[in-house]
């Protein structure tokens, strides 16, 4: 799941992918604003044909909250 998640983060935040660990967080780590994690949402949605509701946003801090979040709505 892991490089899956970095190729959609890669292109979302226009970082390159061996910058991207499971730690990186989205903010202080890759420089994404609200808009990036917006975009890199729709994209996750999108990808995994899920629906990450706006009061869970704040929770997903981390490549590895998303990784977890994702793991709990059943994605493999």
């Amino acid at each position: 799941m892991l490089e899956k998640i970095k190729e959609i983060i890669a292109g979302q935040l226009n970082v390159e992918e061996s910058e991207i660990k499971a730690e990186s967080k989205f903010k202080e780590d890759l420089g994404a604003d609200s808009l990036d994690l917006f975009e890199l949402v729709m994209a996750l949605e999108d990808e995994y044909s899920v629906e990450i509701p706006a009061e869970d946003l704040e929770k997903l801090l981390t490549v590895q909250d998303v990784m977890n979040y994702l793991s709990d709505k059943g994605v493999n």
